[in-house]
């Protein structure tokens, strides 16, 4: 069947559709990922999303039952140049074209995803509309633009409705879920924390309750200031207990610390971008996934209590910063997140130790 991307600026491209017949409106985006592709389908930070994958063949190991990193798929689309027809892996346990039909997502496929990605790099990233019951261009412009006026809050869509514990004998921590991914738990499983994790709107007062040794803000999906209410709870914690936060977690963190965020142009999404620690010179391959980055202007005043501790090698854009008396600290990437490489996850033990 015969699909069709529209962009909200006229730009247009027809294709073949996979998985689930019908219409989907989101930001779309690209990722660099080559392999990956099951995790960021579920990553609940693709809410709201239609994800482009610029690695040409995807599918090639299929889809299993273990590499979700959320309760269910997230994103709003999905775009590729070849959806494999005969994945191979010993895992795989459901084809792809029937993973994405499961999940009821709207997938285009063979068309110009180099192009599409120049054409995002150049403008920036924009909502669209991928339809396999239309290809009319102009009636596509029409939906889309009705879509864009409904407002949605993307965290709450994504977030736990009631508390989960997930007991341990070691330090206690109160996961704020954003949009949390599994490997985000895991990796505090891992150091054996006792962690308990919280709908986005739980109030200062509901947390404390829990008498945690820290808490961590989790990534999630969308722009963090429009989330006032919850950057009004992040500051009266800030202080009171030890806290750490992660990608969307890291945004919210610096918005209450008083410093200021601003939108990419066309975001960072894939596994591969260096990031230079400035405490040890080292670089790192990192996992990301955000289209908005903590501003370097800062007044004087918090000038004087924040140390930028990450920059992006790419283009100089904060990765991580710590307050210089509060035990806080804070990262853009995703340290829990494995590309390849797993030396990230030292910002895990950091937080232990501020912990401790």
């Amino acid at each position: 069947m015969k699909a069709v991307l529209v962009l909200e600026d006229g730009t247009y491209f027809t294709g073949e559709s996979f998985g689930e017949d019908g219409e989907t409106m989101g930001e779309v985006v690209f990722n660099t990922c080559m392999t990956g592709y099951q995790e960021i389908s579920t990553d609940p930070s693709y809410n709201g999303q239609i994800v482009t994958m610029t690695y040409p063949l995807i599918g090639n190991y299929g889809f299993n039952t273990d590499d979700n990193e959320s309760y269910k798929t997230h994103v709003e689309g999905f775009i590729v140049k070849e959806l494999c027809d005969s994945p191979n892996n010993w895992r795989n346990s459901i084809h792809p074209d029937e993973y994405f039909k499961k999940n009821n997502i709207v997938g285009i496929k063979g068309i110009d995803t180099r192009a599409l990605t120049q054409h995002i790099r150049q403008f920036g990233s924009m909502f669209g509309i991928i339809s396999t019951l239309s290809g009319n261009v102009d009636i596509l412009l029409e939906k889309l633009e009705s879509r864009k006026k409904i407002s949605r809050n993307l965290v709450m869509e994504v977030s736990t409705k009631e508390t989960i514990h997930k007991p341990a004998k070691g330090k206690k921590v109160a996961l704020m879920d954003f949009g949390v991914k599994y490997n985000i738990m895991r990796s505090l499983e891992q150091r054996g924390c006792d962690t308990f994790i919280l709908p986005a709107d739980t109030s200062c007062e509901e947390i404390l309750k829990f008498n945690p040794d820290g808490i961590l803000l989790s990534n999630g999906p969308g722009d963090p200031r429009d989330l006032p209410a919850i950057i009004e709870n992040i500051k009266k914690l800030i202080g009171i207990r030890p806290i750490f936060g992660i990608c969307l977690g890291h945004q919210l963190l610096g918005l209450a610390l008083g410093l200021d965020i601003y939108k990419l142009k066309f975001g960072h999404h894939g596994g591969n971008h260096p990031v230079k620690d400035l405490n040890t010179g080292r670089c790192y391959i990192t996992s990301q996934n955000h289209n908005y980055a903590i501003d370097t202007r800062m007044s004087p005043d918090i000038k004087d209590n924040i140390t930028i501790t990450h920059m992006n090698v790419n283009d100089n854009t904060v990765e991580g910063f710590k307050h210089n008396t509060l035990p806080v600290l804070s990262i853009q990437y995703h340290p829990e997140a494995a590309p390849g490489p797993e030396d990230s996850d030292y910002i895990f033990d950091q937080f232990m130790e501020m912990m401790g």
